[in-house]
């Protein structure tokens, strides 16, 4: 896939970013997964959702002492590089085992933009000399479907929460803005590639026999066992040395401490990211499917969990308006 140019001002980037969180289908009527409109429009929608932002090209923001401390000791660089250089070999794998080439085309291009997003964490590795272990050798992996449905769900999960914490630090005030705003494309990129796995998730089922759609069923239901064992507390990891780090594979749901200095309690962080996850979806054809796993459990959660008094001084300190 070529790297399409990079708009040359303001109105075209504008446009770019636009075309990125808006689309909808041009055909009629429902999009029932297993028929050949559903699988149009989810490749359509990859494809001209597409924001060509160049990570060689980002100017990154220069940082006061405080906040470059606070940037570089964040416990998630190793293993957020590492991550994306996984999700990039793991879709090309399943990528190049489908026969279908207008989702083969669209799992392509996911992979593409992964790579790119590995791309933007060395660059800010690189402008604030943050210290990295080396990376380990990336493995195609032997079961690229299995990989992919690890990488697929586990991308649903770390996107909710990040979501919400995204959109915590940019209330805190910790964060500079354009530290912020360099970021948003990615953060949006994120929201489009769950999208693109939850309709190729349902798409899927629909081309399994019976036999076939009960052993996919049990796979599905063992990658969401492995990823509930992987993300209980620490995970240690080998890195290109064969020397053992701890990295927090949990960030995502416990990092609120690490990007507000407000306490904000967990009914009230389960709401800013329903709410942000329904706001980046929101541009996007409502007939598509959306990743219902976590905000359900979310939802859940909030009906059980105490609220907290309306204008406490944590909520106001975090800008986070009362519970409904």
């Amino acid at each position: 896939m070529e790297t399409r140019a990079q708009p040359e001002n303001p109105f075209t980037i504008a446009e770019a970013d636009y075309r990125a969180r808006h689309w909808r289908a041009t055909t009629s009527g429902t999009l029932r997964p297993g028929t050949a409109d559903h699988k149009r429009a989810v490749a359509d929608m990859f494809r001209e959702t597409f924001n060509p932002y160049r990570p060689s090209v980002i100017a990154w923001p220069k940082l006061d002492p405080e906040t470059l401390k606070r940037i570089t000791s964040l416990p998630i660089w190793d293993i957020a590089v590492e991550t994306e250089g996984k999700a990039r070999l793991r879709m090309a794998a399943y990528a190049a085992t489908m026969t279908d080439p207008e989702m083969r085309d669209a799992i392509a291009r996911n992979a593409w933009e992964e790579n790119r997003h590995k791309e933007v964490l060395t660059k800010l590795v690189e402008a604030y000399q943050i210290g990295m272990a080396p990376e380990p050798p990336y493995v195609v992996p032997r079961d690229a479907e299995w990989a992919y449905l690890v990488t697929g769900f586990s991308e649903c999960v770390d996107s909710f929460f990040a979501f919400g914490l995204f959109e915590l630090a940019g209330r805190s005030g910790l964060f500079p803005e354009e530290l912020i705003e360099t970021f948003e494309p990615v953060m949006q990129e994120e929201c489009r590639h769950i999208l693109l796995f939850a309709n190729w998730l349902a798409w899927h089922r629909t081309t399994l026999t019976l036999y076939r759609r009960v052993r996919f069923e049990f796979r599905v239901l063992a990658v969401w066992l492995f990823l509930a064992y992987e993300r209980i507390g620490m995970v240690r990891t080998l890195d290109g040395n064969g020397e053992v780090h701890d990295q927090d594979n949990n960030f995502t749901i416990s990092g609120t401490k690490d990007v507000s200095d407000t306490d904000i309690g967990l009914r009230d962080i389960l709401g800013v990211c329903l709410s942000e996850n329904a706001r980046r979806f929101s541009g996007y054809d409502p007939r598509l499917k959306r990743p219902r796993m976590m905000p359900t459990i979310a939802a859940l959660l909030r009906t059980v969990l105490p609220r907290r008094r309306p204008g406490s001084p944590a909520n106001r300190s975090a800008n986070i308006p009362p519970s409904p």
